[in-house]
């Protein structure tokens, strides 16, 4: 009898020991977790954001960090519209929205009411380098024959983009045909809400060559659905066979980003709480294999310091467009 007694308090402290901690870790872990969190998409499926807000999605749920995700689209107007709605929402905390370097040059080109100055910023991601893509039967099989083509006659080389004029689409191009001798106004830009449907105008013959994202046509390319004529960033994408438009000949080195902002007027709690979420996401394993994956380049920049880059960023855009007569 005393022995069981002696086995009973045993047991009882040994209970007492090893429960708190499992308990906290699971409170821990829900603590940092955003319930209702909804992501918005400023553009149509299977762009460069939707994709970019999608495998974030997957990741944090893959992870644990936070469940249940919901992410919608709101097209419209290069993503000032989306952009429209997030300033209206202020003081959500549940209510994210991905971006990129796109948004910054709509909001000029769009005439939009609201600007990014509004938005909470919450964390730059990634960055990815541009690509130069052409249909699998197009008969340009070099960045040479097309620039050739394109000099010659621009305006029956149709080239579109997932971006409205300003955006990351739109300003390749542009800065290539600055490069090759070609004024903005020679140029016949066809513009898409997302690379989704800029994809079938490519694949349809409707444009000659569109510029996007690598990480929004890596299956096509990877199936040879997509030929890749050029690479706009400083250094060629391992696997694709394909130079930088400065091996090409042309002086342009051009790298697009993405981030997540949130509604103005957040309370300090939800801010941090929104910025956390996205700093553990970005030391994530599944996230890295995510960059990887995509051809992404990591360029974490949570808070404040992704404040301050929008403003670089804002101001060098409009440099930019006005030096195209765009602004």
């Amino acid at each position: 009898m005393r022995l069981r007694s002696a086995l009973s308090a045993v047991f009882a402290v040994l209970l007492v020991l090893l429960v708190p901690p499992l308990v906290s870790t699971g409170s821990d872990q829900g603590s940092h977790q955003i319930r209702g969190l909804r992501m918005m998409v400023p553009n149509s499926p299977g762009g460069g954001y939707d994709v970019t807000a999608r495998t974030a999605v997957k990741a944090m749920e893959d992870t644990g960090l936070n469940s249940n995700v919901e992410v919608f689209n709101l097209p419209g107007a290069g993503g000032t519209v989306g952009l429209g709605r997030l300033v209206n929402e202020a003081g959500n905390g549940r209510l994210a929205m991905s971006m990129g370097l796109g948004l910054v040059g709509s909001v000029y080109t769009n005439h939009s009411p609201v600007s990014l100055a509004e938005a909470t910023p919450i964390a730059k991601l990634v960055e990815e380098p541009n690509v130069v893509v052409v249909a699998k039967d197009s008969p340009y099989r070099s960045l040479g024959q097309l620039v050739d083509d394109w000099r010659r006659n621009p305006g029956a080389t149709p080239v579109g983009g997932g971006s409205s004029p300003g955006g990351p689409d739109h300003l390749a191009p542009m800065l290539m045909a600055k490069a090759i001798g070609l004024s903005p106004k020679q140029v016949n830009y066809v513009p898409f809400d997302g690379g989704g449907e800029l994809l079938a105008s490519v694949l349809g013959g409707k444009v000659d060559f569109g510029v996007s994202g690598m990480g929004e046509y890596r299956d096509q390319i990877e199936a040879g659905e997509l030929r890749v004529l050029g690479v706009t960033g400083s250094q060629r994408i391992p696997g694709v066979d394909a130079p930088t438009l400065r091996e090409a000949g042309m002086d342009v080195t051009f790298t697009n980003w993405r981030g997540i902002v949130a509604p103005p007027q957040l309370s300090e709690r939800d801010r941090a709480k929104l910025v956390d979420l996205f700093t553990r996401l970005n030391a994530s394993p599944q996230w890295k294999d995510a960059l990887a994956r995509n051809g992404w380049t990591e360029a974490f920049q949570p808070g404040p310091q992704f404040g301050a880059f929008l403003r670089e960023e804002n101001d060098r855009v409009a440099a930019v467009l006005k030096e195209l007569g765009l602004a």
